[in-house]
């Protein structure tokens, strides 16, 4: 199945372009994660699952290739049917299908994921992906349909990626206490030796059912995939150079340029290397939290921005890497620019008309875009700007210290889980300093970290909305009114308007590729105009190092993410 257009492979395929039938089998993948994790279930909200689960444990009834922006082939599926209205879909399971335990996969086992993953049990996000389904219908022993609320351009692909486990995992236990039984899925491998919050290891299945499939061929060829893990990214990279692990994926700028250097790498032992990505960059930023009173004036927000010199950063911290993201849908043909066209004008006056709501101030201007300290601009400019921003929503300077007409002063908390980002933050802070307000960094670990976010516990977050080149379902988590104060949810801004909302719907049952792209740019003027967020930056390569007899494809994909293209396409070559 493909959105907008044929898949790119025929049913004649027999692999991905980006696997390598020169693939061999064989050895052991160490890889490194970050912080805990204490339980063995990626399905439930409390608590922090083991990385690698859903790669390599799990498998939905279709997936989709790493280079096409939205095609589906399928695994569990043998072959789907779309109905002609589009408002169910049939799916018909490979015979061969089989359980880690031998089971077979059913179509009463498709239903049992689907209905306990949309409980209160499980984690909202499922149930708000899926929140457009009816309900899952059981045809016959092999056969399921589901059944659709109403029309939803994507929604057939997104019940197509409903990963299925066996119901004999929990052992008849309410679905919230699978914590740490091992878990019963139908992939490639079981979950093998678990010291619970320092190490997992994953072990390839002999009897795995679908290696033969053409989307699986050349795929998963570690006998054993193991992750251990780091409090820090300095221990993290410590380790790598000890060979305590045989693949990284470099985030930090500063690390990349003067870290991956010494003896393993003067002896060839460890390789750097950039790999090229198509990858939509989506909107990292320093994110606020509207719930917060101090920032429910987007003035004040609109100032604070101000504050944030990325190109000063960009050439003292990141060694000119980064570039400026300036959109929800940065690097997609869905990132707005410049006044609304007509088209988009005419969406934006028929929302107000729909919703009864104004068109927020400055709708229908230029869509603002980060602001920028390179010449003619300044940090000083900018700083005077925010300066008249804060005192117009009644913010002033009052003995040295940012106050409101209450005598509160202006004081915020950055929470981060990551050291790191301190040395971001800083500069940040000092130009904000400036301004009479205090900001300081809050650093937790992962646990807690995740806590305070699913409640919504913070002033301010770093965070990275991922975008992808067809937008849908996942807005209803991140942006609608519903999500807003619905904990665990994506919505950490508290975005609550009723505008969004009835774009967001647009964006969804947008019939065609050019509404899509339309209303995608109108729900980005949106967000954008109301300042929500402090655009960060992004590249277009992965920045990797691995160990030395690793193999991979000669053809890269376009849209992935390095380490899981490494779990599945990689292998051992000579050492």
């Amino acid at each position: 199945m493909a959105l907008g257009g044929s898949p790119k492979y025929d049913k004649t395929f027999t692999h991905f372009d980006y696997t390598d039938p020169a693939a061999k089998k064989g050895g052991e993948l160490r890889l490194a994660a970050m912080g805990s994790f204490d339980k063995l279930n990626p399905f439930t909200l409390k608590g922090m699952h083991a990385r690698g689960l859903m790669e390599l444990v799990f498998e939905p009834l279709a997936i989709g290739s790493l280079d096409e922006p939205m095609s589906m082939y399928g695994l569990l599926a043998q072959d789907m049917q779309l109905a002609e209205d589009g408002l169910s879909i049939s799916f018909r399971l490979n015979p061969q299908a089989r359980f880690s335990n031998g089971a077979p996969v059913l179509a009463a086992d498709v239903k049992f994921s689907f209905d306990t993953l949309r409980s209160p049990q499980a984690s909202p996000i499922w149930r708000n992906y899926w929140a457009d389904v009816k309900e899952a219908v059981v045809v016959g022993e092999r056969t399921i349909r589901f059944d659709f609320r109403r029309r939803n351009r994507e929604l057939h692909m997104i019940v197509a990626s409903v990963p299925v486990f066996s119901k004999a995992w929990g052992a008849g236990l309410p679905f919230d206490q699978w914590v740490q039984q091992p878990p019963i899925g139908s992939g490639p491998y079981a979950v093998g030796r678990v010291d619970l919050g320092r190490h997992i290891a994953y072990e390839r299945r002999a009897d795995y059912w679908g290696a033969a499939l053409p989307v699986r061929t050349n795929q998963f060829n570690f006998d054993r995939i193991g992750f251990r893990y780091y409090k820090d990214v300095f221990a993290r990279l410590e380790a790598l150079k000890a060979g305590e692990f045989d693949f990284i994926h470099e985030n930090a700028a500063k690390n990349w340029a003067r870290s991956y250097s010494g003896r393993p790498f003067d002896r060839g032992e460890l390789l750097k290397a950039e790999l090229a990505n198509a990858n939509p960059a989506g909107l990292q930023a320093f994110f606020f939290n509207t719930r917060r009173p101090k920032f429910a004036d987007r003035k004040v927000r609109a100032a604070i921005e101000l504050a944030m010199d990325f190109e000063w950063m960009n050439r003292q911290l990141f060694y000119d890497q980064y570039k400026r993201s300036n959109s929800y849908f940065t690097n997609t043909d869905m990132a707005a620019s410049g006044r609304p066209p007509p088209k988009e004008e005419a969406v934006l006056r028929s929302l107000s008309a729909q919703t009864g709501q104004p068109l927020p101030p400055g709708l229908l201007d230029p869509v603002p875009e980060p602001p920028q300290t390179a010449p003619p601009g300044s940090l000083r400019e900018n700083l005077r700007r925010a300066k008249a921003l804060l005192a117009e929503a009644g913010w002033t300077i009052q003995d040295g210290i940012l106050k409101n007409a209450d005598g509160e002063a202006f004081v915020f908390e950055v929470l981060i889980n990551q050291r790191s980002w301190e040395r971001v933050v800083a500069p940040f802070a000092r130009n904000l300093q400036k301004l009479g307000i205090v900001a300081t960094t809050r650093m937790t670990d992962a646990s807690v970290y995740k806590k305070r976010v699913d409640d919504f516990d913070f002033d301010m977050i770093v965070h990275w909305y991922m975008a992808s080149q067809n937008p849908g379902n996942e807005l209803l988590f991140r942006f609608t009114s519903k999500s807003a104060g619905e904990p665990g949810a994506d919505n950490f801004i508290g975005v609550n308007s009723p505008l969004v909302d009835a774009a967001i719907e647009r964006v969804v049952g947008a019939g065609s590729r050019e509404g899509l792209v339309t209303h995608a740019r109108v729900l980005d003027r949106l967000l954008r105009v109301e300042h929500y967020a402090v655009a960060n930056w992004h590249n277009s390569v992965h920045r990797v190092a691995y160990r030395s007899g690793l193999s991979a494809p000669k053809t890269l994909p376009l849209f992935y993410h390095s380490e899981d293209w490494a779990m599945a396409t990689w292998w051992w070559g000579a050492r």
